[in-house]
């Protein structure tokens, strides 16, 4: 007599696809881990890295002081939500300006970092730090008047920028700002085709994009300012590096 068995385990059945996310998951595995690649560089304190600098991004900063950016809704703090934030350097300048901040990044080592900073920093509330993949987090708002972006999706796999655009069109509120520096092609990051990527297995430490790309990808947004990021001095109050592009789109106010 033959013995029946239970169903098969996942592990052992080859044919396990069946929606759109288990083809995202598929993908990822396909590059290194995002997570160990990121604690290992955050774990090295000492190291001269450009982004450790406890500064905000230029931009961010020239988006508020020249009235770019103004989401203010009446009775209430505006909400910002950082995107990739490492040490918390522009999440923490939005909380010091008034700013109702969730902050989230892969790596524990930048976030347990970013939370030192913050106590030291003094900006009363702070921002709220999380240790997670921004698409998987479960953040406290539902939606945000501001997102900010620097260097996170420039490290997404191509096919991550559709679980990224479904993100953005969840969380960014009607008539909210997203903000994003990436590697500007010609000055720094991969420019090969996404298809090459995967033949490679690698993003080559990270991708590198244009500004009609930015425009095209987040072509549901309005473009208010699409520029190279302005260098700034070693002893400026905000960071600057040339070889990033900086861009800022407005969604309607109307969905």
């Amino acid at each position: 007599m033959r013995t029946r068995t239970g169903p098969p385990t996942l592990d052992r059945m080859n044919r396990t696809i069946r929606t759109a996310e288990d083809v995202l998951t598929l993908l990822d595995k396909l590059f290194p881990s995002a997570e160990a690649f990121w604690d290992r560089f955050y774990a090295d304190r000492p190291a001269d890295r450009p982004f450790f600098a406890p500064k905000p991004d230029e931009n961010l900063a020239s988006y508020l002081d020249r009235g770019l950016v103004s989401p203010a809704p009446t009775g209430a703090p505006a909400r910002a939500l950082d995107l990739g934030c490492g040490l918390g350097r522009n999440a923490i300048h939005l909380a010091s300006l008034g700013f109702d901040v969730d902050a989230v990044d892969i790596s524990s080592t930048a976030v347990d970092w970013a939370e030192e900073r913050a106590r030291e920093a003094d900006v009363g509330a702070g921002p709220r730090f999380h240790r997670a993949s921004i698409f998987d987090i479960e953040l406290p708002h539902p939606q945000y008047d501001l997102v900010y972006d620097s260097g996170c999706l420039h490290h997404l796999p191509p096919h991550r920028r559709v679980s990224y655009l479904a993100l953005l069109d969840r969380v960014l509120a009607p008539g909210g700002y997203f903000g994003v520096t990436v590697f500007a092609a010609g000055a720094m990051g991969s420019e090969r085709p996404d298809a090459e990527l995967y033949r490679l297995g690698s993003l080559e430490g990270g991708l590198a994009y244009s500004p009609d790309e930015l425009r095209l990808l987040f072509r549901d947004f309005e473009p208010l300012e699409v520029r190279p990021m302005a260098a700034q001095a070693p002893d400026s109050a905000l960071f600057g590096v040339p070889f990033l592009l900086t861009a800022l789109f407005q969604r309607t106010a109307s969905l």
